[in-house]
């Protein structure tokens, strides 16, 4: 059966669409920890990091750095954290955080609840700043 991620993916349940190539897609969490945060996903589905192809490895961070600049830009924060956890959905993911103290990537806190105007205007700032 196939992910939430690959899904969404092939376009089966809608997106804030950040990026996208051949080989990630990059796209808005719609409960974020801040304002911001950004998934990007390898389009095929594979469970766990580590069981990523290397070629993907590879290019991963390379796909997801000009988001991250974009991050930065449109955000008041220090830098754009990353956080690789992969618990709640079995498709390798990368969290893209905008943050300003190790705090801002506890994944225990409860997420935000934006409407869809909120996800509209963070979705134009990042994309804006791509």
């Amino acid at each position: 059966m196939a992910s939430i991620f690959t899904k969404i993916i092939a376009g089966e349940i809608p997106s804030y669409k950040i990026a996208e190539d051949d080989m990630f897609y990059a796209f808005l969490d719609i409960f974020p920890l801040v304002e911001g945060h950004v998934l990007v996903v390898p389009k095929p589905e594979t469970n766990k990091l580590f069981d990523v192809s290397d070629e993907y490895l590879s290019k991963w961070l390379v796909f997801a750095k000009p988001i991250a600049k974009a991050i930065e830009k449109s955000f008041d924060c220090n830098r754009c954290g990353i956080s690789v956890i992969g618990l709640e959905v079995p498709h390798a993911h990368m969290h893209l955080v905008p943050i300003n103290s190790a705090d801002d990537l506890n994944f225990t806190r409860p997420k935000l609840k934006l409407s869809e105007e909120q996800l509209k205007a963070i979705h134009k700032k990042i994309t804006d700043n791509l």
